[in-house]
């Protein structure tokens, strides 16, 4: 069955990732990618998790008291037993757990992903193959491009805008699709007077659409 995509919330969110090695470490930066909190619990973590800035280190071994006020937990040490004890933990706790190669053992699976601003694309092979997922990703890096990314942070800053000036749905999402066409296309923002001369059009359009529906 495959596993339903849904995108947490993880800005400020206290996290815990227990193991201090390399997978640890690519764990960590996804997080911290996310602006989560990260904790990380192993008696040995490497330079680069130590030099990640705002990553608290605990050297020692994980306790099931380490999962107090946790909102999400990854099992990363190269011990089975261990990840599948970690594991029970938090299922009890009710705490979304992902215990690396250990597929028995997650609520949840760490997709591949692309991230440009608030813009993200993830790919997911039900864990069955990371090559899959990772081909995936790579067919859809071409675009996901910075301005991409870009756009979205406009389209977010001018949305409200829009929704107040244009009372057609459909014409405020056929405004949308050309400013974000633009963007894309020209490889550039619209100038604030392109924006205006664009509202008034789709605005025109918007009150004819109205009048047209209560004629009918």
């Amino acid at each position: 069955m495959a596993y339903f995509p849904m995108f947490l919330q993880l800005e400020g969110k206290e996290c815990l990732v227990v193991g201090g090695g390399a997978v640890a470490f690519r764990k960590v930066k996804a997080l911290k990618d996310f602006g989560a909190k990260v904790s990380v619990v192993s008696p040995k973590i490497i330079r680069e998790i130590q030099e990640m800035e705002e990553v608290v280190c605990e050297f020692r071994s994980f306790d099931v008291s380490d999962l107090k006020n946790k909102e999400l937990v990854i099992a990363a040490t190269n011990q089975t037993r261990e990840n599948h004890k970690i594991s029970l933990a938090c299922r009890q706790r009710g705490i979304p757990i992902n215990a690396v190669d250990q597929k028995e053992d997650c609520s949840f699976i760490f997709p591949a992903y692309i991230k440009q601003g608030d813009g993200v694309a993830a790919f997911s092979s039900g864990g069955k193959s990371p090559v899959a997922a990772q081909y995936m990703k790579d067919c859809m890096e071409p675009i996901m491009t910075k301005r991409l990314g870009e756009m979205i942070e406009y389209l977010g800053s001018i949305r409200n805008i829009i929704k107040e000036q244009i009372g057609s749905e459909t014409q405020r999402k056929a405004l949308f699709q050309e400013i974000l066409t633009i963007g894309l296309e020209e490889d550039r923002i619209p100038e604030n007077w392109e924006l205006d001369r664009m509202i008034h059009k789709y605005n025109r359009k918007s009150r004819e659409e109205i009048w047209t529906e209560r004629d009918d």
